[in-house]
Parts: structure tokens; sequence; C-alpha cells
């Protein structure tokens, strides 16, 4: 097993998760859109499956320091690589109003991009953006809702901070990398599966497989995505958003 992951704690916990199996699981600080360069560093050609689990994972929702959540107050940081300069608040306070409104509806398909883009633009004048909750109220201020009064349902700034952190993070870019390197990483008959949380994401696996497919490099082990049902996601409701699409290597091209 080898294990990829730009988050240096979450590393550290897997490693000692699974120190038990040791050398059989070898450890990575890496996007995994540099699974090639990483496994040729490992001296390793070709593997059996890929497994890619995208977007973040619950502890560094909690943690407040990563500037993830919108109900714990924190810096606007949002990045999962520390080693990374820009932050979640470089976009808010930087860009203009034009790209912060394509960021906020290409990256997460926010409808009401505009109105939010020209409401950071109106609050940044009086000064920086800095804090989560402050982005969270005034976004759903500029969306004419209450922003403590979403318990219960989602919150009006959910589309708004997954777009930052996705250009943060770049996300879509290092998932288009993936998918491109993966048939050259992956052996005959190997399978490559992915987790994805939204459309956006599940969009850009679903093009990859299909147009692979076509090509004869994969065969669909999944037609439509597996979801989870409904006793999972009773006992972990973020469940209820993940999609997993599975192909199958047929040249190991």
């Amino acid at each position: 097993l080898i294990g990829l992951d730009r988050d240096d704690v979450n590393l550290a916990t897997a490693r000692e998760r699974l120190a038990m199996f040791g050398d059989r699981a070898r450890f990575v600080r890496a996007n995994f859109a540099g699974v090639a360069a990483a496994l040729a560093e490992l001296g390793i050609d070709r593997v059996d499956g890929l497994l890619a689990d995208l977007g973040v994972s619950s502890n560094q929702i909690a943690d407040p320091t990563r500037g993830l959540s919108f109900d714990i107050d924190g810096p606007l940081d949002m990045r999962l690589d520390r080693r990374e300069s820009t932050t979640a608040a470089d976009l808010v306070n930087t860009l203009g109003e034009g790209e912060l409104s394509d960021l906020l509806y290409f990256q997460s398909q926010e409808r009401h991009s505009r109105k939010i883009a020209k409401r950071i633009c109106q609050v940044r004048r009086q000064g920086r953006i800095n804090s989560t909750v402050q982005l969270a109220r005034l976004v759903a201020a500029a969306m004419g809702e209450n922003p403590d009064a979403h318990r219960g349902r989602i919150h009006p700034a959910t589309r708004t901070f997954m777009a930052l952190r996705m250009s943060v993070n770049r996300e879509t870019e290092s998932l288009r990398r993936l998918l491109e390197v993966a048939p050259t990483v992956l052996g005959e008959g190997g399978r490559i599966a992915v987790i994805s949380f939204h459309s956006v994401e599940d969009k850009v696996v679903k093009e990859d497989f299909r147009d692979r497919a076509k090509a004869g490099e994969y065969r669909l082990l999944t037609k439509k995505p597996i979801v989870a049902e409904d006793a999972e996601r009773e006992l972990n409701p973020r469940s209820r958003s993940a999609k997993l699409r599975v192909a199958e290597t047929i040249t190991g091209a």
C-alpha cells in the first residue's frame, strides 16, 4: 500500500494507524496528481489499483486553524498543504469582482455568485476579510438569509467555502492530472476508483472514464455511481453526497 496525502498531519495519523503492516505500507507527502513521480521514486512501475478519496476529511473541518468550517471561527486559510503560499483570504481580498464571481460559479456552481462577489468587494473596502465566520455571515447576508437559522439544513455559505477551498488547493486541476496519468501507472486489469462529493468533480470523473472506455482503455465497472444506502447515511450524514465510480484497464497502456 502506498498512501499519498498533501497534509502532513493526516499522513502521520495514517502512518501510526497502519504501523502494524510494517514495510507493506509506505507513505508519501504529495498531491495525488504527482502519483507517477512518487511511484518512480519508490522504484515502482505499475500498481494494481488506485483509490482517490477527494475533498477534505472530518478532522480537517473540525480544526479551526484550517479555516474550512463556517461554524467554527478561524483564519481564512483553507490550505491542505501548509507549504503552499496562497490562502483563501488572499483570494477573497485580492480577486476582482468578476474573477470572484467566476470562481464561485465554475468551482461550485453557486448560482448566487454575482451577489456574493459584489458583497465581498463591498465589505473588504472597509477592511480585510480574514475570518471564516465573517465570510460566512456576509455570504448569507448577500443571499438574503439569516446566518444563524441554518441548523438542520445546508448553510448558505457551503458552496462559497467549497469553491474557495478547491481553488486554493487546485483540486479540479489535480483531479484531471491524476485521471490523465492513471493509465500510465496501472497494470493491465488494474482498477481506478474515485470517490467524489459534488457534481463538479463527479462530472470530471464520469467524462474521463466514459472517454477512455470509448477509446478501449477502460472497462466501466460502475455504469452509474455507487452511493451510500440509507443506513450508512443515517450513521454518517457526510456520506450522503459521496459517489463512487470504478473502471478497469484493458490495455495497461
